[in-house]
């Protein structure tokens, strides 16, 4: 028997709990793993509140990250003892995810554990940093350089916001952070940004063309934000876009498009493929300075999970939440 985080549906009204699991009950694959820690992310809120259907079949445990230790494989890649990383996959949506002591996955979802880090570290980071390292990947793939002029990171507060403000910076970027919350302008100043924007210059609808500023965007809100960074952003410049906080919505026009020749990179974390993950994870090891991740992260045990997500659906809760599921 382990604990696990589950949720169940019975006559399509849905529960959540912190449940004593059989491993019978385990999902098929060919990795099973100790856990040592996993995270709580926006789709893991919207998991265990219910507020969006993301779980597609139940019971379910929610917890699209997890590191841990490989107990038994029979994957080619992988054995005992191995350190490992998981980020996506579905995971915590059609298969059981790490808000759990135990998990049994394909091991062609796994990466290992990079020795930069600490499994906790490496749950600070989660899914949440994982992605914010692909949109700087794509920025600098896409040809941004720091001289061409300033960064906006939407939803900078946030987990995904947290960690590219950081990589930017030591990028050598110049970040303009963009939050609803006033009082974190010295935070997000710790993490690298040289200035800081109230989020509601760019939360409403605005025109198609507005003033140029943008060499480069890291969007994690989409909806009216990702519409005007796209409209502020200078000629030639890349907006990478991986997230929607505000809305899935997109009122924009090609405007900036045809008229700027502004690029629109879509950054999908749950499906890429292991080189992208492993190029991303290469640049959180060399570029993440390890100090940053105690102002970014918050520790919590398994059973304070269930009240954290809502706070986490409710804008409650800055930067990366750790869950330690052994406690």
């Amino acid at each position: 028997m382990f604990s696990a985080i589950l949720i169940e549906k019975t006559d399509d009204k849905q529960s959540v709990s912190l449940a004593q699991v059989d491993e019978a009950q385990l999902p098929e694959g060919d990795v099973t793993i100790d856990v040592d820690y996993s995270t709580l992310n926006y789709k893991d809120g919207l998991a265990i509140t219910g507020a969006s259907p993301v779980v597609r079949k139940f019971p379910m445990v929610p917890g699209i990250d997890l590191v841990g230790t490989v107990r038994n494989s029979d994957h080619g890649d992988w054995k005992a003892g191995d350190k490992v990383v998981l980020n996506g996959w579905g995971v915590g949506e059609g298969h059981w995810g790490g808000l759990s002591q135990v998990a049994r996955l394909k091991g062609d979802w796994l990466v290992p554990l990079p020795s930069a880090f600490t499994p906790s570290q490496a749950m600070a980071i989660g899914t949440a940093g994982y992605t914010a390292a692909l949109c700087v990947e794509a920025l600098v793939k896409a040809g941004v350089t720091p001289d061409q002029g300033e960064i906006l990171v939407t939803g900078a507060t946030g987990g995904v916001g947290s960690v590219a403000v950081a990589l930017l910076k030591k990028a050598g970027f110049t970040v303009i952070g963009s939050t609803g919350k006033s009082a974190e302008g010295d935070y997000l100043k710790t993490l690298g940004a040289d200035g800081v924007i109230d989020r509601a210059e760019l939360s409403e609808k605005g025109k198609p063309l507005q003033k140029e500023r943008w060499a480069g965007v890291v969007d994690s809100v989409g909806s009216f934000t990702l519409a005007n960074a796209c409209a502020q952003t200078r000629y030639g410049g890349v907006v990478a876009a991986c997230g929607l906080a505000q809305g899935a919505d997109f009122p924009a026009t090609v405007m900036p498009f045809i008229l700027r020749g502004v690029r629109l990179l879509g950054v999908d974390s749950v499906m890429a493929p292991k080189p992208v993950r492993l190029a991303a994870w290469a640049r959180l090891a060399r570029d993440l300075d390890p100090a940053l991740l105690e102002v970014i992260a918050q520790e919590i045990s398994l059973g304070d999970a269930i009240g954290v997500a809502a706070d986490l659906l409710a804008g409650k809760v800055r930067g990366r939440v750790i869950v330690d599921v052994n406690r």
